[in-house]
């Protein structure tokens, strides 16, 4: 396999894979599942046919094998196949990974061993990680930050035939967070229950399908700060605050944290235009033109420093530090007032 570099890509893996190309063994490591998962599953699936798996599939977790046993298992020949497939589950759970490095050393080629070490990553000062890298492939699965989502969400549906409105995008990574795997499940069914020759999802159908408001969310919320909108910022904190199954204080102050970072943020940016901000702040260009600029017209650099203060405080007050008595919806009410005044 010719990818060898320290910071291999999904996207690399994939097309090696699609080329024929395996490495005898694959790494896959890091906090977020959804990768591990996904390319787990791809190389499993190519590198067998669907009748040579009943003899040359061997799956196994890192809970219940050694390693001298997956060692054994790879340096076994494929039956009437060209490859085998070793598959480890769990294996940050395995004790004695070391051991692979001697294997390493001469793997048996027409095996593909696969590793899913989950919530955690090997040493890559060590020995194994280094050997692991010259022979094979380590691949880092990094946990997404909020940002990166919608640039996920249209990429998933783009990659399906799928365009998806903006706010559309926004109300979706608003709702279900950066859990890579429930968030490609939910798109799914949003695929799913297109009308038949469908290729566009709405708002409102986001609304109807995912049940989260398409006028009162966390979107529209910064929506209407930006816009210094007291009456829709009210009638949004008043929803939050009569509808508690669909409110979480934790999240909408997790979300306007972000915002209002990446506004002051904006205010340091070498170019103060639409492309210098969005490269600046790694935004999108139209994230940028909607809430960031018309943002910066309204809030100073000191004003924005005083509420990214306000959003911590209110944040120790939801896991009940200082707080004895506020409800969520009432710091809310408060956060929301200190931001318009």
């Amino acid at each position: 396999m010719a990818v060898k570099k320290e910071n291999t890509t999904y996207e690399e893996i994939v097309r090696a894979v699609r080329a024929g190309s395996f490495a005898p063994i694959y790494y896959l490591m890091g906090e977020e599942a959804y990768y591990i998962d996904k390319l787990s599953e791809f190389i499993a699936d190519a590198a067998l046919k669907e009748e040579e798996r009943d003899f040359n599939l061997t799956v196994c977790y890192g809970t219940d094998v050694t390693v001298d046993e997956v060692i054994n298992a790879a340096r076994r020949f494929p039956l009437m196949a060209d490859r085998q497939v070793v598959w480890v589950r769990e294996a940050q759970s395995m004790q004695g990974k070391e051991k692979l490095s001697a294997y390493l050393e001469n793997p048996q080629m027409s095996t593909v061993l696969i590793f899913c070490h989950k919530n955690g990553v090997l040493d890559r000062r060590k020995k194994l990680a280094t050997d692991i890298q010259k022979n094979g492939v380590l691949f880092e699965s990094k946990k997404f930050y909020e940002s990166q989502l919608p640039g996920f969400v249209t990429s998933y549906l783009r990659r399906k035939g799928i365009n998806i409105e903006s706010n559309a995008v926004m109300m979706i990574c608003d709702s279900v967070g950066n859990d890579l795997s429930r968030l490609s499940n939910e798109l799914d069914k949003l695929v799913l229950a297109l009308p038949e020759g469908a290729n566009r999802i709405e708002a409102a159908f986001v609304e109807q399908h995912i049940g989260v408001s398409k006028d009162f969310n966390n979107f529209e919320l910064i929506s209407a700060f930006v816009d210094k909108d007291v009456l829709k910022v009210n009638r949004i904190v008043k929803y939050f605050n009569d509808n508690p199954k669909n409110f979480s204080l934790q999240l909408t102050v997790s979300t306007l944290f972000g915002f209002f970072s990446n506004l002051m943020l904006a205010y340091y940016a070498p170019q103060r235009t639409e492309e210098g901000i969005a490269d600046w702040i790694e935004q999108p260009r139209w994230q940028v033109t909607k809430n960031i600029l018309p943002a910066m017209r309204k809030y100073s650099g000191v004003k924005v420093m005083q509420i990214i203060e306000k959003l911590r405080e209110t944040d120790a007050k939801s896991k009940g530090i200082g707080n004895s008595m506020a409800t969520p919806g009432d710091l809310l009410k408060e956060l929301s007032y200190f931001i318009l005044h």
